[in-house]
């Protein structure tokens, strides 16, 4: 170990300093078509009171010469930089450094460069260095065959090369698919940019792209205008597409992106979207517009047929309050009820999209919610009647439980406001059935529940918990009388009031069984519940308990219904036993069966309805028909799930859900079968049976084809498929998908489409149409 003085000091913070000066070339993002990743600070911060180590075979320090020369195995430490190197040269007549020897640097960012030779000044503004190669953290490489430093503030490489190589983390012979070369890279310090001149980009080894001149903004800078990668796409009746977007960073917190994309066969597509952050949130405004070059290319009778001028605006916007109120809105406005469906604008196409503004606050124990609701049904149809059909809704929902014990329990509240205007009548007629989702008019009403209960732990180990509950609603009513066809007594008063009073036990007396390699917990449950009957059973409009499905998951509920507009009467019992077992060679096996008995009142589920909620629902009879859940995780990595109902006196299947899924290193698979027997007076007039399947083989390193089918048994039609090939080796991305959607009223824009994509890590992406595969998740 050798002692150095301030000179030595200098020297070697000097040679240092000096190596990561001249390695803070490559190319930037934010709106650019290239990424860089290799150090970014033209000088290195050093803490002021770092500690030199120095250890080398020989030092020499010639006073005459004013030369210091340290050689052989030479390694130093300083501020947190490693460096080593075959011999290291100062001198203080000319100021400059040299190192030569199988230089590396290793920065505090954990960034490695290497080198042969190094020239530079001791104030590092100028130097030269040879065969510089740069392998940074996120492991990307740059190499030179060599590089040289002007004025302190421009870096120049000649014969460049940079690429991204995950996989050669684990193996050093790996070569990466493409790589880009550059005869000239020159960093300006000043104006934080990079500039490639005669620049190819390379894929297997082959020269696909020529850039005479390319200039793009470096790694300190976080956001720069400029044209992003174009994208393609193909669909059947829109034709190939090429979109070009434009990013322009109109200030900090303020940006936009602007993308037209020409159509073959519908013209030219232009879309913008304004981007604002603020200190407490953050804005979006979305716009679109094309005049339509070839409608006829569209189903004959459908909106998209009929329109050429098509455009929309949406808003969206999230704000924080303070850290537990926010607000904000999702707002869609477009010329024709399918625009953004039919060109697959993002965050817009679905085939409902919600129109929302809400107000939220969440504290330690309570919950508050305000928002106002108007949905966009996105079909084909030129006249939007179902939109037509839609309610404009302001619901208001507060939750709260007491921080304290109440006489020993614990004490909940909740309630809902609720608001529904609907201007034309929501009815159907299947089979001389007429279901009432909605009537015209204006309903509003109050919700208020008191719930409390307490958990007893008796000697043996027997649990039980008391419930009590109270409820109240208030209804002001101004809707128009569903008429003659209702088969039920409709309550045509302008105010109404209801309410409904529980009591109920639930007992629960879990069981352990354990062995030397297993455990197992069989948990008897019974729960008693006794209250009136429902106020005004099927006399009220139900605008949101409309959707019932019973089954294993709501066995136990107090009041089965899905929402506030309906009320669960009448007294009734719900048995049935849960089972958790854990296996020692590491499956796990869990269920639940049980039945549900109406003890004695009215049967609210066997009451008529508007919309016949509870008609065929397994519930309408004194005794309910059979649940059951089976689920089974096995280490290999399959998992098994098996849920369903059975009738009551012929155990006959109503209702069926199976699937089964695989992982494993090589395949993934996932199939669903669903089984739902007819609902006649439900509206759901023919049986449902159908099977889904996925799955996905990785049959080479980074290679995979994947592929998924739907089909309706009962049509004996593949309703839906889907095919594709990837290849991902964590650096380059590519991706091949073919899907095809067919429907029976020829009512979608388009049936099949082709999309593709290909992404190279810290460059960007490639899209053609839309390549997601979400048939696993």
């Amino acid at each position: 170990m050798a002692g150095c003085d301030r000179n030595h000091t200098r020297l070697l913070a000097a040679i240092l300093l000096s190596s990561v000066a001249c390695l803070s070339v490559s190319p930037g993002t934010s709106g650019s078509a290239f990424a860089q990743s290799a150090p970014t600070t033209l000088a290195p911060k050093l803490p002021d009171d770092a500690k030199m180590v120095l250890s080398a075979n020989e030092l020499v320090y010639n006073r005459d010469a004013e030369r210091v020369i340290v050689r052989g195995a030479v390694q130093i430490n300083y501020g947190g930089y490693q460096m080593v190197a075959q011999q290291v040269e100062y001198s203080q007549k000319t100021g400059r450094i040299v190192a030569t020897g199988q230089i590396e640097l290793i920065e505090p960012t954990g960034n490695k460069i290497y080198a042969e030779k190094m020239d530079v000044t001791d104030n590092f503004a100028d130097g030269f260095i040879e065969t510089m190669r740069v392998e940074t953290t996120d492991l990307t490489k740059l190499a030179a065959v060599n590089g040289e430093r002007r004025n302190g503030d421009e870096i120049i490489l000649n014969q460049a090369v940079y690429t991204a190589c995950t996989p050669c983390a684990t193996n050093p012979d790996y070569r990466s698919l493409w790589h880009i070369k550059a005869q000239r890279i020159i960093q300006n310090g000043k104006t934080h940019t990079v500039r490639l001149e005669n620049a190819r980009f390379e894929l297997f080894g082959k020269p696909i792209l020529y850039l005479p001149v390319l200039e793009v903004p470096d790694g300190t800078v976080k956001r720069k205008s400029g044209f992003l990668f174009p994208r393609f796409r193909y669909t059947q009746k829109l034709g190939a597409g090429v979109s070009v977007p434009y990013y322009w960073a109109i200030s900090p917190t303020m940006d936009a992106t602007v993308t037209a994309t020409g159509l073959t066969r519908q013209g030219f597509l232009l879309e913008g979207e304004f981007r604002q952050r603020f200190e407490t949130g953050q804005h979006v405004l979305r716009m679109a517009g094309i005049s339509q070059m070839d409608r006829s290319s569209f189903t004959d009778g459908t909106v998209d047929a009929k329109e050429t001028e098509r455009g929309l605006i949406g808003s969206r916007a999230d704000f924080k309050i303070n850290p537990r109120w926010s607000f904000g809105w999702d707002v869609l406005v477009q010329s024709d009820n399918n625009f953004a469906k039919t060109y697959e604008l993002s965050t817009f196409d679905g085939t409902t999209h919600t129109n929302q503004a809400y107000l939220t606050g969440l504290g330690k124990r309570n919950y508050f919610d305000l928002r106002a609701f108007y949905f966009d049904i996105q079909d084909a149809d030129p006249d939007s009647v179902a939109e037509n059909k839609q309610a404009y809704a302001q619901v208001l929902d507060y939750d709260y439980t007491a921080p304290q014990a109440v006489a020993g329990g614990e004490l909940s509240a909740t309630v809902n406001l609720t608001n529904v205007n609907r201007n034309r009548e929501d009815s159907v007629d299947v089979f001389g059935v007429d279901r009432f989702r909605g009537l015209e008019g204006t309903a509003h009403r109050l919700t208020a529940e008191a719930e409390w209960k307490k958990t007893f732990i008796v000697p043996g180990g027997l649990s039980l918990t008391p419930l009590l509950a109270a409820r109240g609603d208030i209804l002001g009513l101004t809707m128009d009388n569903p008429g003659p066809t209702y088969t039920g007594d409709y309550n045509g008063d302008d105010t109404s009031t209801r309410g409904m009073a529980t009591a109920g036990l639930e007992a629960r007396y879990p069981i352990l069984m354990a062995t030397a390699n297993s455990s197992h917990i069989f948990e008897p449950i019974a729960q008693v519940y006794v209250r009136p009957d429902e106020s005004n059973p099927g006399s009220l409009p139900n605008e949101d308990a409309q959707s019932f499905v019973f089954d294993a998951t709501n066995l136990f509920e107090r009041d089965k219904f899905s929402g506030f507009d309906r009320i669960e009467g009448g007294s009734r019992a719900n048995l049935g036993m849960r089972y958790t077992g854990t296996l020692g060679n590491g499956y796990g096996v869990r269920s639940i069966v049980g039945q549900s008995f109406h003890l004695g009142g009215v049967n609210s589920f066997a009451t008529d309805d508007l919309v016949k909620v509870g008609a065929d629902s397994g519930l309408e009879s004194d005794r309910s028909d059979y649940v059951g859940m089976f689920g089974i995780d096995a280490p290999s990595g399959l998992t098994a799930s098996l849920s369903g109902r059975l009738d009551e006196e012929d155990f006959d299947l109503r209702r069926t859900d199976f699937s089964v899924g695989y992982e494993g290193i090589a395949w993934q698979t996932a199939i669903t079968y669903t089984s739902i027997k007819a609902q006649p007076t439900y509206g759901s007039p023919y049986d449902q049976d159908e099977i889904q399947t996925a799955a996905a083989w990785r049959f080479r390193e980074y290679w995979s084809v994947f592929g998924s089918v739907t089909y309706d048994i009962n049509n004996s039609l593949v309703t839906r498929n889907g095919l594709g090939v990837t290849y991902d080796d964590q650096d380059t991305l590519f991706s091949l998908v073919y899907k095809n959607e067919r429907d029976p009223d020829q009512s979608l824009a388009n049936d099949w489409s082709i999309g593709a994509r290909i992404s190279f890590r810290t460059l960007g992406d490639i899209n053609v149409g839309d390549s997601s595969f979400n048939a696993l998740d």
